[in-house]
């Protein structure tokens, strides 16, 4: 199944060297979380590659009872690595997720970035699984790149059917 409602991607539509400009990381680590174990699942989606470099920022917030909360980010901007970020999301989603991720395409892109959401619990695990829970959320911000332009670039790498 495509994108109901993307148009289509134009024929003259070159795949860009390096299409991905950034991508932010947050993620939430509740009080009865171990951050280390949430800082992780995050490694635990991400090429060795790109690990190597992950300096997470924190930020303590109060929950809405008063529970401490750990928010976790990191910005990932080493262009060289970028693309293998998505190869290997790609490489490790189901089939499933890919259908799902497809057939919802165009409320996951925002101007020339698109948004997922990966389960904390099975990232940990070693899986890579969308997931709203909770989540492990990624920004991925393509430099100047439609929306149509974007899905094609994530058809080449895997990331959608």
């Amino acid at each position: 199944m495509s994108s109901p409602s993307l148009k289509p991607i134009p024929s003259n539509f070159k795949q860009p060297k390096n299409p991905v400009s950034y991508i932010e990381i947050r993620v939430s680590s509740h009080a009865t979380e171990d951050v280390e174990k949430v800082q992780t699942a995050v490694r635990n989606i991400l090429p060795e590659t790109v690990t190597e470099e992950l300096t997470f920022t924190t930020t303590n917030l109060n929950g809405h009872h008063g529970n401490p909360i750990t928010l976790l980010e990191v910005k990932l901007d080493n262009r060289k690595l970028l693309p293998s970020v998505i190869e290997q999301l790609g490489s490790k989603l189901s089939s499933l997720d890919k259908e799902t991720l497809n057939e919802d395409f165009k409320i996951h892109i925002e101007k020339s970035s698109l948004f997922l959401r990966f389960d904390k619990q099975s990232a940990f695990l070693g899986a890579v699984k969308l997931g709203s829970n909770d989540p492990i959320r990624l920004k991925i911000h393509f430099k100047n790149l439609t929306p149509q332009e974007i899905e094609a670039t994530c058809k080449k790498v895997g990331l959608l059917p």
